[in-house]
């Protein structure tokens, strides 16, 4: 339970300010304002800048004693001196146990992103296995995000990857059925997995329901890690069938054998001594870090993942294993073992709050001999040599963000780039699309779309003649650069670019450029990437304002760095457009009738076969159509005969 304090000062944050300093102070005077009103127990406080926004998020046992600690200058480096300094206000939010105080503080750190916090870079979902069981016939499937569906899950996986080849491996071992429910209702004959032997085809009846209940079991029995007690019945039952002169029957029971010992040959390192564990590992050089996390569940290898959390240059490993593994599972369950390469302050209290989330006790290890320890050395090893290819790929981009400057005429290498292109056919479906780079490669995280509206008023930046890739261009920029204007004027949140690049020629240019005057924008620098003569590669023109056209070397790295950037900002236009386009195709016009929705609308298709034909029926074969009445018939009608 979360319980505000002293709400003398409104806010819409979830918490309360915190002694509500007088307006001009900031910093100490802040600090030492609210100490007085914070209550002695449990909680999460916040530092807010002047804008209000998060500048760090922390969690104390006592938030009194915790809080004032800060008024002591003396005792703090220059980091949290900074942040000290640059702090307006103070908000808290009490909790019932310091436990319960460390989660709030995990996922506030995740959606605030505070500058001083250590932050885990790439927070996304990993993959599971889904043993279906909202179906009397249950299925296996790929599953990520939240588990609200009815059915067992196994994993989590590192990667999409890894998934799809465990369960093209399982198909051949545990043939279950892989199709949708709808296809499974309305198949009326044996599809293409039963002709190659990855299906039992429950669909058409052709394995009763006890015999595909014990697959479902066998399976539930391998995915759970006793895949030698699964074989070791598989070889009884091929054995007895053998004897029995059931030779077909063992033949297939060999080859399900044959697929098992496949998939336990190439889970990398299995380990028997560890059933359910994540081993986390931690490298450090140069002032970042590299944890990678492998995924042991039965004994078996499901993989592995690198995160490279942002945090400052001198924060030790303690200080960053911490925070990361409270924020790594934070909102999923952690395994009933995690193997750590360095101790982390306060164990015991990372584990009460992670027993909080999950059904079994979890342990936090530092093994320091044996099969354990053998893990977490092969785990730190992959964390060193991930960081040092990191760290010579931020080498190598450094030094084509210096000579792009240096090409481009700019003071200092670009910290943020924006690449715009936009992507439509004759003016229909058109999109935006926008990525970025920087030090650190393309930031996928900060790619934006933008469905470009055509439907505007006259003289607004939304009215736009079909095909028209000036006016779709001035509509993006205006957009994305407004947007920024209100969100972040002050430029203080890292989001205003220092370079804009343009996929175009001169028109493009001039038209960024008038956005960028009509809306007061200085400091971001221009340029265009043209293709060269019959659009042929390695003959692009780089285009500034007011100053010739720039032609690179084909062998330049700056070129082919350009380049780069030029094609995925392409790549994801297209990709953009593509799906818009094939969301729209999928549309029917029923899809606009009140009254009609997909229940109706299948039961229309599935009578008479089109949208057109629904279009050409009479009133009374409309209310033919189960659970169509007269009104919606009416309706129906009307919508495609309003002319008459």
């Amino acid at each position: 339970m979360v319980i505000g304090v002293n709400k003398n000062q409104g806010n819409d944050r979830g918490g309360s300010a915190a002694g509500a300093p007088d307006e001009g102070k900031i910093g100490v005077e802040v600090i030492r304002a609210s100490v007085s009103t914070l209550p002695g127990q449990p909680g999460v406080y916040r530092m807010l800048d002047p804008s209000g926004k998060a500048l760090y998020v922390g969690k104390a046992r006592n938030l009194k004693r915790r809080v004032s600690s800060y008024t002591r200058s003396a005792s703090h480096g220059e980091r949290i001196s900074r942040m000290i300094r640059e702090t307006s206000a103070l908000e808290i939010i009490t909790t019932h146990t310091e436990a319960e105080a460390l989660l709030l503080e995990a996922n506030l750190i995740k959606r605030l992103r505070p500058r001083y916090n250590v932050v885990l870079r790439d927070d996304k979902s990993h993959p599971y296995i889904l043993l279906a069981g909202d179906h009397p016939w249950p299925k296996l499937l790929k599953h990520r995000g939240a588990r609200s569906r009815k059915g067992e899950y196994f994993g989590p996986f590192a990667s999409a990857g890894a998934v799809n080849h465990t369960l093209n491996a399982l198909q051949r071992a545990f043939p279950l059925r892989t199709c949708s429910d709808s296809v499974f209702s309305s198949r009326s004959r044996p599809c293409l997995q039963y002709q190659i032997k990855r299906c039992t085809a429950p669909c058409v009846d052709y394995i009763s329901r006890e015999e595909y209940d014990c697959l479902v079991g066998e399976t539930r029995d391998f995915l759970s890690g006793k895949s030698v007690k699964v074989s070791n019945a598989l070889a009884v039952r091929m054995r007895e069938a053998s004897e029995q002169l059931e030779f077909e029957t063992a033949s297939v029971l060999r080859d399900r054998i044959r697929a098992l010992a496949h998939i336990q040959s190439h889970q990398g390192i299995n380990v028997r001594s560890v059933d359910n564990a994540d081993v986390i590992a931690v490298d450090q050089q140069a002032g970042q870090t590299c944890i990678q996390v492998f995924f042991f569940r039965g004994g078996s290898n499901y993989g592995n993942c690198a995160h490279f959390p942002m945090h400052h240059r001198g924060a030790t490993v303690a200080e960053v294993l911490g925070p990361f593994v409270g924020q790594f599972y934070e909102g999923r369950s952690a395994p009933k073992h995690l193997l750590l390469s360095h101790g982390i302050e306060r164990p015991n209290l990372i584990e009460e709050a992670l027993n909080l989330h999950s059904d079994h006790r979890v342990q936090l290890l530092v093994p320091r001999r044996g099969e354990k320890r053998r893990l977490v050395k092969h785990a730190l090893a992959n964390a060193r040599d991930a960081l040092s290819r990191r760290l010579a790929e931020s080498a190598s981009q450094r030094r084509l963000l210096e000579g792009l400057a240096e090409t481009l005429g700019l003071d200092v290498p670009p910290r943020r780039i924006e690449v715009y292109d936009n992507s439509h056919i004759a003016g229909s479906h058109a999109v935006g699309a926008m990525i970025v780079a920087g030090p650190d490669g393309l930031s996928k995280n900060a790619y934006r779309k933008f469905n470009i509206r055509v439907d505007g008023k006259p003289g607004s930046s939304a009215e736009i003649t079909p095909g028209d890739d000036y006016g779709m261009m001035r509509q993006v920029l205006t957009r994305r650069f407004t947007r920024l204007q209100k969100e972040d004027p002050d430029r203080a949140d890292e989001q205003w670019p220092d370079l804009v690049l343009i996929d175009g020629g001169t028109g493009h240019l001039s038209v960024v450029g008038e956005v960028f005057a009509d809306l007061g924008v200085r400091d971001v620098a221009l340029a265009a990437v043209a293709k060269g003569p019959e659009r042929e590669s390695g003959r692009e023109r780089i285009y500034l304002p007011g100053g010739a056209p720039i032609m690179l070397a084909p062998s330049d790295p700056v070129l082919y760095f350009v380049q780069r950037l030029r094609d995925e900002a392409h790549r994801f236009a297209i990709g953009t457009h593509r799906a818009r386009r094939s969301r729209d195709i999928r549309r029917s016009e029923l899809d606009e009738i009140p009254g009609v929705g997909a229940k109706r609308k299948r039961a229309l298709l599935y009578r008479f076969g089109s949208a057109r034909a629904v279009a050409d029926a009479g009133l009374n074969d409309l209310q033919e159509v189960g659970g169509i009445n007269r009104k919606i018939a009416q309706l129906i009608y009307d919508h495609f005969h309003r002319d008459n």
